[in-house]
């Protein structure tokens, strides 16, 4: 099964600078810090592009944990999209949106995932993986928006 949320962060900052925040790999592991995230292959710092790949690896639930991701698709300034081709997940999509309001913009975070693991990775994703990675999106995005 797959599940699925939307964030949405208002920003001072214009579109540009928020789509540039949200591709920074410096910026990922600024505001991740607290799991310990870091890159540690492919593009590990800097901005990251359309193609590209960056593996992270961080602590999460106690675990130590490794995840792939690729920039499948990229649109300066208005949307790109990681996914991930090695990690944790059964799949992991997240697409970065980027409007531009009368104080600044908008940034809206749409995530899809499903766990592996069957009928017991279901139960998780109900019962932790959805609100977890919710509130690490969310805590991201307020971090990226209000440099």
């Amino acid at each position: 099964m797959t599940v699925s949320f939307v964030s949405r962060t208002e920003s001072a900052l214009t579109p540009e600078r928020l789509f540039d925040l949200a591709r920074s790999v410096d910026a990922h592991v600024d505001s991740q810090r607290g799991a310990g995230e870091r890159a540690v292959g492919g593009v590990t710092s800097g901005l990251i592009g359309e193609g590209q790949e960056v593996t992270w690896q961080a602590r999460h639930f106690g675990l130590p944990l490794r995840m792939t991701s690729r920039i499948t698709a990229l649109e300066f300034p208005d949307s790109f999209t990681d996914e991930q081709i090695r990690g944790p997940f059964k799949f992991f999509r997240h697409v970065h949106e980027f409007q531009a309001t009368a104080t600044g913009s908008i940034m809206i975070d749409r995530v899809e995932f499903a766990a592996p693991l069957g009928i017991l990775g279901r139960v998780v994703e109900d019962l932790v993986l959805r609100r977890y990675l919710q509130r690490l999106i969310a805590h991201r995005a307020r971090f990226l928006a209000n440099p």
